[in-house]
C-alpha cells in the first residue's frame, strides 16, 4: 500500500511538472500588416511580466513601428508615436522606468525573437516599453566570425563603463559632453579608444556551435547577443515582420506610411 501511495504521488507530481513546464504566455499583436503571435519566455520573468502588464493596460494599442530596417529588425513602443506627426523624430520616449537586464547565454537573436530596446546605460537595463522583433539575415561562417568580434567589442565597452579604474575618465567625458566642450570630448574619446584596444578584463565570447547552426539555417542578428535582453519569440506571423521590414522608410528609418499596432492581448497563460 505504501508503494502504491508513493507511485500515486510521483504520478501527480509528474503531471503537475508537465503542465507547469508547458504553460506559457502568448500575446497576440494585431498590426496594420497582419497578426503576430509571440510567446514570452519564463526564463526572463521581469520582462515577461512587464510586457504582460503593458499589453493588458492597452499601452501598445495604436503605437507605431517607428524604426524599421530591412534585414535587421522592426522596433515599436515609443509612447509618443501614438499621435506623432508625419516625419516627426521618434525613438526616445517610454514610461520613464527601466527593466533590469535579463541577458542569458542560451537566449540569442535568431530570426523571429522579441527583445528589449535600451539606451547605452551601464547596467544594460531595458526600456520600459520599447521592443524589437528580429528579421535578420542568414549568415555564413566568415560573417559569424565578424559578428563575434562585434559582440566582444560591445562586451569590452560594457566592462570598461563599469570598471572603477576607468570611471573617473567616463565621468570626465560625461561632464565635457554636458558642457559641450568638443576639444575635451575628443581628447577623452581618443584615450578611451586607446584603452579599449588593449582592454582584456573580459572573457572572450565564442558563439556556441548550436547558435551558429541556427544563424546559418534560419538567420538572425548575432551582433546583439549578450548585450540586449531577448525575452520571447514569434510562433505565428513571421511573414508580417517581413512585410513591415519591406516598407519604404525615411532617413531616420521611420516608415513613410505609418505601420501601427492596432491592439495587443494575452491569448494564453
Amino acid at each position: 500500500m505504501r508503494i502504491i501511495t508513493s507511485l500515486f504521488l510521483i504520478n501527480i507530481f509528474s503531471v503537475f511538472l508537465f503542465f507547469s513546464t508547458v504553460e506559457e504566455t502568448k500575446v497576440e499583436m494585431v498590426t496594420t500588416h497582419g497578426t503576430i503571435v509571440v510567446k514570452l519566455y519564463d526564463e526572463t520573468p521581469l520582462h515577461r511580466d512587464n510586457f504582460i502588464k503593458l499589453a493588458q493596460d492597452g499601452v501598445y494599442d495604436s503605437l507605431l513601428f517607428h524604426r524599421v530596417i530591412t534585414g535587421f529588425m522592426i522596433q515599436a513602443g515609443d509612447i509618443k508615436s501614438k499621435n506623432a506627426a508625419p516625419g516627426e523624430r521618434l525613438g526616445s520616449t517610454d514610461l520613464g522606468y527601466t527593466v533590469p537586464a535579463e541577458i542569458r547565454p542560451d537566449l540569442f537573436h535568431k530570426r523571429g525573437v522579441l527583445a528589449a530596446a535600451r539606451n547605452n546605460n551601464p547596467t544594460r537595463a531595458s526600456s520600459s516599453t520599447q521592443f524589437y522583433l528580429v528579421q535578420g539575415i542568414v549568415h555564413n561562417d566568415s560573417l559569424l566570425d565578424y559578428e563575434q568580434g562585434r559582440i566582444n567589442t560591445r562586451l569590452r565597452q560594457h566592462a570598461m563603463m563599469n570598471d572603477p579604474e576607468i570611471k573617473p575618465l567616463m565621468d570626465s567625458l560625461s561632464a565635457a559632453n554636458r558642457r559641450r566642450d568638443v576639444a575635451v570630448v575628443n581628447q577623452i574619446t581618443s584615450q578611451l579608444d586607446s584603452i579599449e584596444r588593449s582592454y582584456s578584463k573580459i572573457d572572450k565570447y565564442i558563439i556556441p556551435e548550436a547558435h551558429r547552426q541556427v544563424y546559418k539555417e534560419i538567420g538572425g542578428k548575432p551582433h546583439l547577443d549578450q548585450n540586449y535582453t531577448v525575452f520571447g519569440e514569434i510562433i505565428s506571423g513571421l511573414q508580417v515582420v517581413d512585410s513591415i521590414a519591406a516598407v519604404q522608410t525615411d532617413s531616420r528609418d521611420r516608415p513613410i506610411a505609418n505601420v501601427r499596432i492596432l491592439s495587443m492581448r494575452i491569448v494564453e497563460k
